[in-house]
């Protein structure tokens, strides 16, 4: 394999390891939210913040954490067949369906986009009694698809190396 494709497997591997394992605490800020909600309801005013805010750091969770399940494998499959194929069998069908993968991701980071150009040109802010802005979050998905992207074509790489009989770690 190329030096240059290796390197960038290896470079996309590493933030994504990073970015991954930072979001994993983003859970224990999502429990702090949702226990502080359960508390100011029992105690005091309910706040209006703590729905919106749930789920924003949700979102954070799973955008993040994405590009990192696809680099551990652990993402879901049909294993009716997969399982039984050869390395080499797998890397011929994983590195076809990523093409798939590739234009959804693809359509989805230019939707995200567009939607962030729009809600940074008009200070877009949320339709509830809280209206927090939207472009943080915006942003965040942007990032996320563009992480899972960059991932996602490592993994090409990776299937084409492995077609080729050529292990990348």
């Amino acid at each position: 394999m190329p030096v240059f494709a290796v390197r960038f497997v290896k470079l996309v591997d590493a933030i994504n390891y990073r970015l991954g394992r930072m979001a994993m605490y983003l859970i224990f800020l999502l429990i702090g939210i949702l226990l502080w909600s359960s508390v100011s309801k029992t105690f005091f005013l309910p706040s209006l913040w703590t729905l919106e805010a749930a789920q924003f750091a949700m979102v954070a969770y799973y955008i993040f954490g994405g590009p990192y399940s696809i680099q551990l494998n652990s993402n879901v499959r049909m294993d009716l067949l997969y399982g039984r194929w050869s390395v080499k069998t797998k890397a011929w069908v994983d590195a076809f369906t990523v093409l798939f993968l590739l234009f959804y991701l693809g359509v989805l980071l230019y939707g995200a986009i567009d939607s962030t150009s729009y809600a940074l040109k008009y200070n877009e802010r949320s339709a509830s009694a809280w209206r927090p802005l939207m472009w943080p979050l915006k942003v965040a998905m942007c990032i996320g698809i563009f992480m899972m992207l960059l991932q996602v074509l490592a993994e090409f790489v990776r299937d084409i190396a492995r077609i080729r009989g050529v292990q990348i770690p």
